[in-house]
C-alpha cells in the first residue's frame, strides 16, 4: 500500500512537472510571438516617404500641384527655376522631379541634366505645353522617364512615375529634331521674353549679338 502511494504520488509529481514545463513553454511562447509583431512595428516606422521637388515657373500652378502631392503623403519642396532647383536638391534627398521644361532663364533641359548629374538616382517627369514636344524628346534622351503635355494634374504625375518602365515617346507628326531646331525653341522663346530686343536676348543666351542676328537669319521660317 505504502508502495503504491509512492508510485502514485510520483506519477502526480511527473504529471505536474509536465504541465508545469508546458505552461512555461507556452509563456515563452506568447513572449516570442509579441517579439515578432513588435519586429513588424518597428520595421514598419521605418518606411521613407518620397521626397518630391516641383520646378516651374507659374507659382500657381506649383503650389497648387505642390499642394496634391502632400495630400497623397508626399514630402515636397518647390523651386521656380534651375538655380533654385539645385539649391533644393543639395539640401537633401530628391528621390522624384517634376519640371516644366519652359521657364526663364536656363530652361528645363539644364534642370533635368543638371538634376540627374546630382541625384542619379531620382525619377524626372517632364511638363511641355503644346509646340515643346521637340525639347520633352531631348530631355528623356537626357534621363527623364516620361514627359506629359500640359495641363496635368498629379494623378497622371504621379502614373507616369508608377509606370514600371521609361515610356517610349509616341511617333511624331514631325522628323526627330536636329539640335538646331532645339537651339532655335530656345533662342525663341528667350526672344520672346526681352521683346525682340536681339541686344538684350544675346545678352541672356550668353552670345554676342551678331551671332545671334546670323542664327536668327540662318534659321529657315518654315521652321
Amino acid at each position: 500500500m505504502s508502495m503504491g502511494a509512492g508510485v502514485s504520488t510520483g506519477a502526480g509529481a511527473s504529471a505536474g512537472g509536465d504541465m508545469s514545463a508546458g505552461a512555461g513553454a507556452g509563456a515563452n511562447t506568447g513572449a516570442g510571438a509579441n517579439t515578432g509583431a513588435g519586429d513588424e512595428a518597428q520595421e514598419g516606422g521605418d518606411v521613407e516617404v518620397l521626397r518630391f521637388l516641383v520646378v516651374d515657373d507659374d507659382e500657381r500652378f506649383r503650389e497648387r500641384l505642390a499642394k496634391a502631392f502632400r495630400q497623397r503623403g508626399f514630402e515636397v519642396v518647390t523651386a521656380d527655376g534651375h538655380e533654385s532647383a539645385m539649391a533644393r536638391a543639395s539640401e537633401g534627398r530628391v528621390d522624384r522631379v517634376v519640371v516644366d521644361l519652359r521657364m526663364p532663364g536656363q530652361n528645363g533641359l539644364a534642370v533635368v541634366r543638371d538634376l540627374l548629374a546630382a541625384s542619379p538616382d531620382a525619377e524626372v517627369v517632364v511638363l511641355t505645353g503644346y509646340g515643346s514636344i521637340a525639347t520633352a524628346v531631348e530631355a528623356m534622351r537626357l534621363g527623364a522617364k516620361d514627359y506629359l503635355t500640359k495641363p496635368a494634374d498629379a494623378d497622371r504625375i504621379l502614373a507616369a512615375f508608377e509606370s514600371e518602365s521609361t515610356v517610349e515617346p509616341e511617333p511624331l507628326s514631325f522628323d526627330v529634331p536636329s539640335l538646331a531646331r532645339l537651339e532655335w525653341e530656345h533662342i525663341e522663346r528667350v526672344l520672346q521674353e526681352c521683346g525682340g530686343n536681339v541686344s538684350k536676348a544675346a545678352r541672356v543666351l550668353g552670345i554676342h549679338r551678331r551671332t545671334l542676328q546670323y542664327k536668327l537669319a540662318k534659321f529657315p521660317a518654315n521652321r
